[in-house]
């Protein structure tokens, strides 16, 4: 098994994550030796869009709104993070798992499959599409970069956050799925149950070690 460090962090401005993010590609590419990592936050309320989004999924006029929107070199369309919603940023050198971007998206989504589990909801994929559906529902986006085989950026899981902020976009530019959240099928899950589900899958389905585990996460 390979070792990861797990960084667990609370509601983290999204820029700010952004950049640890690009410093921990950077050094990872000058440093293959350095462990993978992967961490574990939620954002204040927040748009981003992908290197190529259409920015005609966004219902509002950027140039005068409140709203905070970033571009960023993800791939995938716009989506919204706001708190209540898990964000998982794994920054991990594919040359340890496996070079292939198609495997590494299944298997974040398996991630999020098996985490979901212990609750008995059933995570579902859709032929053709990235993320995870839940009755009919996405709860799970997932949007990546990768250079030079060291990913970035990642998935983003929706527990229990105010959904309202999705009805400004077209998410994901899917215009006839609804998006949804795990607290529409158990209204009493928080936030902290979910992530540590997601802890243990992760070790699970990439087969990592976790290089230093607080206990209480679990």
């Amino acid at each position: 098994m390979g070792r990861c460090d797990l960084q667990v962090f609370g509601i983290v401005p999204y820029q700010e994550a952004w950049a640890w993010q690009r410093s921990l590609v950077d050094q990872r590419k000058a440093d293959a030796s350095l462990p993978d990592v992967l961490m574990l936050l939620e954002h204040p309320p927040v748009y981003t869009l992908g290197q190529g989004s259409d920015w005609r999924f966004l219902k509002f006029d950027r140039a005068n709104s409140r709203h905070e929107v970033v571009q960023i070199e993800r791939g995938g369309e716009v989506t919204y993070h706001c708190p209540g919603q898990l964000v998982g940023y794994p920054i991990l050198n594919l040359h340890r798992y496996r070079m292939d971007l198609h495997w590494y998206l299944r298997q974040l989504e398996e991630v999020l499959i098996q985490a979901l589990v212990p609750f008995g909801l059933k995570g579902e994929r859709i032929d053709g599409m990235t993320g995870v559906w839940v009755g009919g529902v996405k709860v799970a986006a997932i949007g990546i970069k990768v250079s030079r085989w060291v990913t970035m950026h990642g998935f983003a899981l929706n527990v229990c956050p105010d959904l309202s902020g999705f009805q400004r976009i077209v998410p994901c530019g899917i215009a006839d799925r609804p998006v949804g959240s795990l607290a529409q099928f158990l209204p009493n899950i928080t936030l902290e149950q979910v992530r540590s589900r997601v802890i243990l899958a992760f070790a699970e389905v990439f087969q990592v070690e976790w290089s230093a585990l607080n206990p209480g996460l679990l």
